[in-house]
């Protein structure tokens, strides 16, 4: 029998941005990921998202929220320094994204602040982990995220968070991966970043 446990636990949210046929950005898809064992979320791209049972952890499941199949291999398995310490000196990707890397990064929004709109050449994994933040896009168009553990997947789009709460940070954990530059009928669409 489940525990009753997991099922007070809000079900994964996933948001997906990519661009429409003028380089703006856009909410490609909005879907929880369903919160049974073996149920099923409608098909996203052909692939069918299914929560599954971890076999090795007793009372543990996944889902795969978000799979590349490009080359990445890294080194750091066989290295000895701290990540952390290592600086990204890439002034064009505004110093955020290494040109052949990732970036492991949290990010702490005080209360009724607003970032600047912005776009990287990378694809970053946003996840929510306290309090609620509001992804904006550059036509206006806005996503609430409520829940620790909804997720925003940013495809190199022009965007901003904000926090709407009056008393309450916001904390979100982001893994900024390099990627090619976004290509919209013909022309590059580089970093930047709006003051």
């Amino acid at each position: 029998m489940p525990d009753p446990i997991f099922f007070s636990l809000h079900p994964l949210r996933r948001i997906v941005t990519a661009h429409d046929n003028n380089g703006n950005s856009i909410i490609q898809s909005d879907t929880e990921l369903p919160s049974e064992v073996g149920a099923s979320l409608h098909a996203v791209y052909g692939l069918l998202i299914r929560l599954q049972e971890m076999r090795q952890v007793n009372g543990a499941q996944s889902a795969s929220i978000w799979v590349t199949t490009d080359s990445i291999p890294t080194g750091d398995n066989n290295r000895s320094d701290d990540g952390g310490k290592r600086g990204i000196d890439n002034p064009s990707n505004l110093d955020l994204v290494h040109p052949t890397g990732t970036n492991l990064r949290s990010t702490d929004l005080a209360p009724r602040a607003i970032t600047p709109m912005h776009r990287t050449c990378s694809l970053d994994y946003n996840i929510l982990v306290l309090g609620e933040v509001i992804l904006i896009n550059e036509d206006g168009t806005e996503k609430h995220l409520k829940n620790p553990g909804d997720v925003v997947i940013q495809k190199g789009t022009m965007h901003a968070w904000r926090n709407p709460s009056e008393e309450k940070w916001a904390r979100w954990i982001t893994v900024l991966i390099a990627a090619d530059p976004v290509l919209v009928d013909g022309k590059l669409l580089d970093p930047e970043f709006l003051h």
